[in-house]
């Protein structure tokens, strides 16, 4: 089995999609009118509109509801990330080190899911992504 990736569902795909090729600085590739992936080295994130789910199944899943999961893109320098988008997005909170040796900063998407930018700045949490 091969993990290919993270779809959100979204009220308004073009804004959710305006905000993730910003804070990754990648452009989309739109695959249809309501549905579009931003490919990163690790993983793909797709987009897909609301009215996507009912090729799946009615009322399956629905924009804007997640309260669970989170986004967690691993950045170069996490400081300088919240520099960049400080003032283009809704923050949890500003840069700071987590327990387990990242250092991190949190941001909403347009629909509310939580976004983590973080470097690993620890030698353990830099053993465990390979960057030494």
């Amino acid at each position: 089995m091969k993990f290919a990736s993270t779809r959100l569902i979204a009220a308004d795909i073009k804004a959710m999609v305006s905000f993730y090729e910003l804070v990754t600085g990648r452009q989309a590739e739109w695959l249809a009118p309501v549905f579009a992936e931003i490919v990163t080295p690790a993983a793909t994130l797709a987009i897909g509109s609301a009215k996507t789910v009912a090729l799946f199944k009615e009322g399956s899943a629905e924009p804007a509801a997640n309260r669970t999961a989170l986004l967690e893109f691993m950045v170069e320098d996490v400081d300088a990330e919240f520099e960049r988008l400080k003032d283009k997005a809704s923050w949890v909170h500003e840069p700071k080190m987590l327990p387990w040796g990242n250092k991190s900063a949190q941001l909403r998407d347009p629909e509310g899911s939580i976004v983590s930018l973080f470097t690993p700045v620890t030698d353990a949490a830099k053993a465990r992504f390979g960057s030494r």
